[in-house]
């Protein structure tokens, strides 16, 4: 009852992909504030929110990622103990 773990690894063409996503996502928005018929602190206050927004879904993108390496590290801990016990247990051994 061996699980393996495979380490799921991004290819440089889809890391491309959602920097210059990021990238054109971000100047669209700020294009649109710049462009906006609005008073300049109508627009300063919308391009600070968006730097907010970013900033924020960076930090639960991170938090989300930590929390299920913390996870995985404790399952493969607990594995590891699981094995150890299977493999010292000697069902024939006399109490």
């Amino acid at each position: 009852m061996s699980e393996t773990q495979v380490k799921q690894q991004n290819t440089a063409a889809y890391y491309s992909q959602a920097v210059i996503s990021f990238a054109v996502a971000l100047g669209a928005v700020a294009i649109g504030i710049y462009h906006m018929e609005a008073d300049a602190w109508v627009r300063a206050f919308l391009a600070v929110a968006v730097l907010y927004l970013t900033t924020s879904a960076f930090t639960l993108a991170k938090v989300v990622r930590d929390r299920q390496e913390a996870g995985q590290i404790v399952s493969r801990v607990d594995q590891a103990r699981l094995e150890k016990l299977l493999a010292e247990h000697d069902p024939f051994q006399k109490l």
